[in-house]
């Protein structure tokens, strides 16, 4: 099924942001085991534009803690206001969904939950065990929310040892207050900054979404204070209108400014980046951590 473009002030999506969508027995199969589990994949909770292309290589970005957000941030498809607490036995199904799937990577992220005193960070390390018992070898790749600013949940998560620990910085800092109202800028910052002094060993990844009215000087900024982290994985990619409800996209970013950003954030000296207008947190995570662990630069 193809999304129909929705129109912005520069009218309908340009022909770069207009792909096939690859379908098939692969894809009909990793939708109907991912229904069958009764778990949820931001693939589908956030409209992801590669969800076809994921689904038919047998992979998906795994949502933990359900499927509504106690956030309600103007560039995000995932519905707004939790009704429940989160289900108990939800690691485990994640678990056997890996199991099934044959997963040697594998990505976990949850909707943000204000409602809990650790922002979820339990069920994160639970979630994190469960696929360990079953599939001992997986590499592991977290996108967390940024948890209030509470330093001892995100030392349980980083206890758990996860691969890769992401946390989206999204966007400039003077965005923020149309465009992630509330978050706050710096404890996004902190959060990536300590990660790496909890664990050194682990990766830290962060994105952001190009065409909400940033200017250049603003995103080279922000790499910048993303490269002060110590953070060395980068993604960028098109921010694209889910509904008419959400922001308008302010800019359609052309293919060939993606490969500029690109070759400038590795000048800046991060290790790895994924730029395009496809690209998303967890686009081809896997290729990406490998290309980090085999630099001879990998240190933080």
């Amino acid at each position: 099924m193809t999304q129909r473009p929705v129109r912005t002030e520069h009218g309908a999506k340009p022909i770069w942001l207009k792909k096939r969508f690859p379908s098939g027995a692969v894809h009909e199969e990793v939708g109907a085991l991912i229904s069958k589990a009764k778990i949820h994949t931001v693939c589908q909770k956030a409209q992801c534009p590669n969800i076809w292309e994921c689904f038919s290589r047998k992979t998906a970005t795994f949502m933990i803690m359900g499927d509504r957000c106690t956030r309600n941030c103007r560039f995000c498809a995932v519905a707004h206001g939790p009704r429940h607490p989160p289900d108990p036995n939800e690691p485990v199904r994640v678990a056997e969904t890996v199991m099934r799937l044959n997963l040697d990577y594998v990505v976990i992220t949850s909707v943000t939950r204000d409602d809990l005193s650790d922002g979820g960070a339990f069920f994160f390390v639970r979630t994190i065990d469960e696929i360990r018992k079953k599939v001992p070898d997986a590499l592991i790749e977290l996108l967390i929310p940024d948890l209030q600013g509470n330093k001892e949940a995100l030392k349980s998560i980083v206890g758990a040892h996860p691969n890769v620990l992401n946390h989206n910085i999204e966007t400039v800092p003077r965005l923020y207050p149309v465009v992630r109202p509330e978050a706050v800028y710096r404890r996004s910052l902190d959060l990536l900054k300590q990660v790496i002094a909890f664990d050194p060993d682990i990766v830290t990844k962060s994105g952001l979404m190009l065409g909400l009215g940033e200017n250049t000087q603003e995103t080279l900024d922000t790499l910048k204070d993303l490269l002060k982290t110590g953070c060395r994985l980068l993604t960028l990619g098109q921010y694209l209108q889910p509904t008419k409800a959400h922001l308008p996209v302010k800019r359609f970013v052309p293919p060939w400014e993606f490969d500029n950003w690109r070759k400038i954030a590795l000048e800046m000296g991060f290790i790895e980046v994924a730029c395009g207008p496809f690209v998303r947190s967890s686009y081809r995570a896997k290729k990406l951590y490998r290309r980090v662990r085999s630099s001879p630069n990998q240190s933080n």
